[in-house]
């Protein structure tokens, strides 16, 4: 957007300096309307912006083509810059509802990606007194808006350090990352996201899903990190109790 909103400067900058030139060019000495380069760039801004006050208009050939010049590059300028003007405001009034604010508290907990499971998880999060009283942040690419209000979003791919860290992950208290079954393998894409995040926070106490809990690769993350099992889960889900974390929490 900004690299349209040079473009679209410069072309301004460009008619203003070539059209007026012309224009006096052409009008001085003969158009009484135009005495001084002062009323070439009066002419230029009211016909540009397609106001038509008339009190400066062309009377030559030559300079009707130039103003023919100015109302068409103004009229693809101004209508352009009210556009852009338009997205950029409503981005950023609306920053929070597609998640291209930074979050600035601390302590929270953040959930990577928004899967079954992980909406699950946030239905049962009010049960567990130690996650109830946290912010969380959800990290995906799998929405285009807040999937909750009160939710903190990020848009972005959980793996990208730049989405992580518009997270705040380095002042999280607890990390979830979800399985996304879009990959072949999607246990392949949680280590390495988990990897990353460690890295990042190394404080935090991270939680993982995985489809297979004895993965061969699970045992280069260490110990300190949880393995949720998706098929535990997925047990616990359909007997209706929902995502139990009472293993590691306390329930309210």
């Amino acid at each position: 957007m900004r690299r349209q909103f040079r473009f679209i400067t410069a072309l301004l900058i460009l008619s203003f300096a070539g059209t007026t030139a012309l224009f006096f060019h052409y009008e001085h000495g003969t158009n009484p309307q135009v005495q001084h380069y002062d009323d070439a760039a009066w002419w230029w801004i009211v016909t540009s912006a397609t106001v038509g006050y008339g009190d400066v208009y062309p009377v030559t050939s030559a300079g009707r083509i130039v103003g023919t010049c100015a109302i068409l590059v103004g009229i693809y300028c101004y209508t352009n810059f009210v556009t852009l003007t338009a997205e950029s405001l409503n981005g950023f009034v609306n920053r929070d509802r597609f998640g291209t604010a930074p979050f600035k508290g601390k302590n929270h907990v953040i959930i990577c990606e928004y899967t079954a499971f992980a909406d699950e998880m946030i239905q049962v999060m009010a049960h567990y007194p130690e996650l109830a009283k946290r912010p969380a942040v959800m990290v995906t690419d799998l929405v285009t808006v807040q999937p909750y209000p009160g939710l903190h979003f990020v848009r972005g791919v959980p793996i990208s350090p730049s989405a992580l860290k518009q997270a705040g992950i380095s002042q999280a208290a607890y990390v979830f990352v979800f399985a996304n079954i879009r990959f072949v393998d999607p246990d392949l894409k949680t280590l390495h996201c988990v990897h990353r995040i460690r890295q990042l926070a190394p404080r935090a106490k991270i939680f993982m899903e995985l489809n297979e809990p004895e993965h061969e690769l699970a045992w280069h993350l260490g110990q300190d990190i949880t393995v949720l099992k998706s098929r535990d889960m997925l047990k616990t889900i359909l007997a209706g109790e929902g995502i139990d974390l009472s293993a590691h929490f306390k329930k309210a």
